[in-house]
């Protein structure tokens, strides 16, 4: 199963029960409750790179942990849930950040990332506008009425299985990408599709270079 990418930032793109579950999740994280959050990401694993609808900070779990100078293995139990260190706040701080800044030096060796690929950051950065304008040109409209968050690839980078799943509120469907190597060249492979429209499926291969549609009408 991918990791996911989840860009809602809108308490309005949510179904009611999914946003109170992140309410309740961004609630236990800020106090520093991590029983209950631990049994929330039980039932809805796919919310520990989450944060808060309608919230302008951005922090995950994993952040507030930084911020609270967290125990290191309540740390280490995020991360085996799949928290993202490359993750960045609203500021554009990850958890090792906010722990170096909040004077936590027990957690910051655990909060490092600890690439499995190096890519340098203007390659990275140049891939990462070139995937938004794939995105942006599927869907554009929903992007914008939904004010989501569009793939940040550094997370790509620390994450042992690097494939991601990024669903799109309104598309009924969504992108799954990840990063290839080919002949020392770094590139992103991207599949979309709409499940309740038959042959809508494209696969984009994106370089620093640009995007190319390479496959086209699978589901």
């Amino acid at each position: 199963m991918s990791a996911v990418w989840d860009g809602t930032t809108r308490v309005e793109s949510l179904k009611d029960w999914a946003n109170e579950v992140r309410q309740r999740l961004a609630d236990h994280a800020k106090r520093y409750e991590w029983d209950a959050v631990f049994a929330i990401l039980a039932e809805h694993p796919r919310y520990v790179n989450a944060w808060r609808p309608g919230g302008s900070s951005w922090y995950a779990p994993l952040h507030q942990a930084a911020h609270g100078g967290a125990p290191l293995p309540v740390v280490e139990r995020l991360l085996a849930a799949g928290a993202w260190r490359g993750l960045r706040t609203a500021e554009g701080e990850r958890p090792v950040d906010i722990a170096a800044r909040r004077g936590w030096t027990h957690l910051l060796d655990r909060l490092r990332p600890q690439p499995r690929l190096h890519v340098p950051t203007d390659q990275l950065q140049a891939i990462q506008r070139n995937f938004h304008d794939v995105i942006h040109g599927r869907v554009h409209e929903l992007v914008t009425t939904q004010r989501l968050r569009l793939p940040e690839l550094e997370v790509l980078l620390d994450l042992d299985k690097p494939r991601v799943w990024f669903p799109v509120p309104g598309m009924y469907g969504g992108f799954e990408f990840w990063l290839e190597t080919e002949q020392d060249q770094v590139r992103l492979v991207t599949d979309s599709w709409s499940r309740v429209v038959g042959g809508s499926g494209q696969r984009h291969v994106v370089t620093a270079d640009g995007a190319q549609l390479v496959k086209e009408g699978f589901v």
